[in-house]
């Protein structure tokens, strides 16, 4: 029988294929070990949806290499927090912004905190950051830019890009536009004077003493050691050094990084280093298909979603086609949803090798759960609507009818979707409904269905339930059938599209489906 660890070489799924070529990378370099994965924090505002992408995604393919490699290789997921940099401006969001003026180009870490819980703005973000890594279990090791460059941790990288500082400005100045190259220094430091990055140019470089010179904010020239946090690097010469100062082999990033990379990667080699294996996502997109921001507020937050989803769905999304670009709004959330469930349900059902190929078991770190939902988030949504449940108990008194032996108890999922599926009906369900009065086919129709509904026995399954609204639609004349759904939709349910009308049925019960059927001819034009 094959282990895990010879069908992991022949895996498919992404993460497998990164995994394979970090082993191809780590032999080459004939590097043993620990393997560092990495993921950066801009911490001048609260985590979000780009934060959760990386970690989790970074997270599957770290997986994905311990099982190929079976886990004979140490590995480590280290989230770096850039609280170093100079705060550029006051975000609107934080308490008495007016406060925090004075501080303006101060390390983030020695920006007062708004909110009064931590010594500093950053330390209060970067603290939420590890609250909203530890809430969905990621494993990593959270590492604070300030401490890294005050600790001397980067000093020994610091001295040779001072070395190498000619070389580090060839790569650097043909990115620059021409009015920037004739200020530029990769090297920021920090005013004893102020305590702002300033960004100016070196007037003496001294590879020998391990200083810099430069003018300060009130023009006297200032010598400053680049050592023990007196200085900063530029973001794209920092992310090359601390590939090479923490030993990086992996590390993701968004497209709008693509270009960057290639700069990231030569600077790290004049540093000595190899730089890691990189992989380039795409960005997710609103509705319009513009570009996420959190600046505009045109996205989903992680905290919106959750509210509507569970995380394995919205780890399902970040898993699915990572190089594509996606539209990321409210309407993705039930298909993510459904698609979740129908991968959980397909798991079970295959084979050893199919299974790593499988988003459930990346979703899951290899142990996905083995019960999943019998009833989709779809059909969820329209019997909250049918039944105009308020609660999860009056959802369950359905559901507990249609399926012999389901409870919460035995159905965790299936209970959580209850709970979304209220919270979502009533966030964009509910405001969006528009019913209409059926024509004179439809009502035929209409009064047909409901008619031989009522002889229906009860317990009748849904595929028995389906083939009669199918052959109801047919007699009644409908072509194509799909018309016959649509009308059902948006005279019955005030909406364009909905579930297996069959399912709905025998979830929502035969009697209960004529009596609304009843009620929507009632209180229409037309009504006899």
């Amino acid at each position: 029988m094959d282990t895990l660890q010879s069908l992991a070489g022949a895996a498919k799924a992404w993460p497998f294929e990164q995994a394979r070529a970090l082993v191809e990378r780590l032999e080459k370099l004939g590097k043993p070990g620990p393997v560092v994965f990495e993921t950066g924090y801009g911490p001048s505002g609260l985590p979000h949806l780009g934060t959760f992408g990386e970690v989790v995604r970074t997270s599957m393919v770290r997986r994905a290499f311990v099982t190929l490699t079976g886990a004979t290789v140490p590995t480590r997921l280290i989230c770096v927090s850039d609280d170093m940099d100079g705060m550029r401006k006051v975000p609107g969001n934080v308490p008495d912004p007016g406060a925090l003026e004075p501080y303006l180009q101060r390390p983030l870490t020695d920006v007062p905190d708004p909110f009064g819980t931590h010594a500093g703005f950053a330390q209060h973000n970067n603290a939420r950051l590890r609250a909203f890594l530890d809430a969905f279990g990621f494993e990593y090791e959270f590492l604070s830019a300030t401490d890294l460059y005050r600790s001397g941790r980067f000093d020994a990288m610091l001295m040779r890009a001072l070395e190498r500082f000619d070389a580090i400005m060839e790569v650097m100045l043909p990115s620059l536009g021409e009015e920037r190259r004739r200020t530029y220094s990769p090297f920021l430091p920090i005013s004893p004077k102020t305590g702002r990055v300033l960004y100016v140019p070196m007037t003496r470089v001294d590879a020998a003493s391990g200083t810099i010179t430069f003018n300060d904010e009130d023009g006297e020239e200032t010598t400053l050691s680049v050592t023990g946090g007196r200085v900063k690097l530029q973001w794209k010469p920092d992310f090359g050094m601390r590939w090479a100062a923490l030993g990086v082999d992996f590390e993701m990033y968004g497209k709008d990084h693509q270009t960057n990379g290639v700069i990231y990667s030569k600077i790290c080699r004049i540093l000595g280093h190899e730089p890691p294996q990189q992989y380039c996502y795409e960005l997710f997109l609103d509705e319009q298909g513009e570009k996420i921001s959190k600046t505009k507020g045109n996205g989903i937050a992680v905290e919106d979603w959750l509210r509507f989803a569970s995380p394995e769905s919205l780890k399902l999304y970040n898993f699915q086609k990572p190089r594509t670009a996606k539209r990321l709004y409210f309407d993705v959330i039930p298909k993510a949803v459904d698609e979740y469930l129908s991968y959980l349900e397909a798991y079970q059902q295959e084979s050893p090798q199919a299974r790593l190929e499988n988003p459930v078991w990346h979703i899951h770190a290899g142990a996905p759960p083995a019960i999943g939902s019998p009833v989709s988030f779809n059909l969820l949504l329209n019997l909250v609507s049918a039944a105009n449940a308020q609660s999860k108990a009056q959802i369950w008194a359905f559901i507990e009818k249609y399926a012999a032996g389901v409870s919460p108890a035995t159905h965790p999922i299936l209970d959580s979707l209850c709970g979304y599926a209220l919270a979502y009906f009533e966030a964009f369900v509910a405001p969006a409904k528009r019913f209409r009065a059926p024509d004179a086919r439809e009502r035929a129709a209409l009064v047909d269905l409901s008619a031989q509904l009522k002889g229906v026995a009860a317990g009748a399954d849904g595929a028995a339930l389906q083939n009669l609204v199918f052959e109801i639609g047919k007699a009644h004349g409908f072509e194509p059938l799909r018309d016959w759904f649509k009308a059902l939709y948006e005279v019955l349910l005030g909406q364009e599209q909905g579930p297996r009308f069959g399912s709905f049925i025998a979830i929502f019960g035969v009697k209960e489906t004529a009596a609304m059927i009843d009620d929507a001819l009632a209180r229409t034009p037309g009504a006899g």
